[in-house]
């Protein structure tokens, strides 16, 4: 009788391990959530200065000074990104979001970029979760690099 509670509780704990992964997998993405201006982060005073990531809990942000064909170059950067797909926008629009997903459980980051008179602003967030772990930061930091 034990042995079978015993496996009757791994089955419950394993099947709500597949739906969460699943949840996380296959949860639709909505645009008009993720694709929003990011310049607004920079109203506050972060301390950070043009081309200098700065992390947070939930991800990090990236302001660039404006550039010529600069979304352009950061778009394909974005798109060569492993797992990366982009959600909404286009260079023309003047504003992208893609979304790139962890390997193993498949977690989404939206990363959202927009070309203003002064710069790019870049936000790249968590979907789940409150720490990203740095992941976020690390990414725009190796886009910051190719570009």
């Amino acid at each position: 009788m034990k042995g079978m509670l015993m496996g009757l509780l791994a089955g419950l704990i394993v099947a709500l391990a597949l739906g969460f992964a699943a949840y996380v997998r296959f949860a639709p993405s909505d645009p008009a959530r993720w694709h929003v201006d990011p310049s607004g982060f920079y109203a506050w005073d972060h301390g950070g200065g043009w081309g200098e990531v700065i992390a947070r809990m939930d991800g990090a942000i990236l302001r660039l000074p404006a550039q010529e064909g600069g979304l352009e170059r950061l778009d394909a950067i974005a798109m060569a990104t492993p797992r990366s797909t982009r959600l909404a926008g286009s260079v023309a629009e003047g504003r992208i979001t893609w979304v790139i997903r962890s390997a193993l459980w498949g977690f989404p980051d939206y990363i959202t970029a927009q070309q203003t008179e002064d710069g790019i602003y870049i936000d790249s967030r968590l979907r789940f979760g409150k720490s990203d772990l740095g992941v976020n930061a690390k990414r725009l930091q190796l886009w910051l690099e190719q570009l």
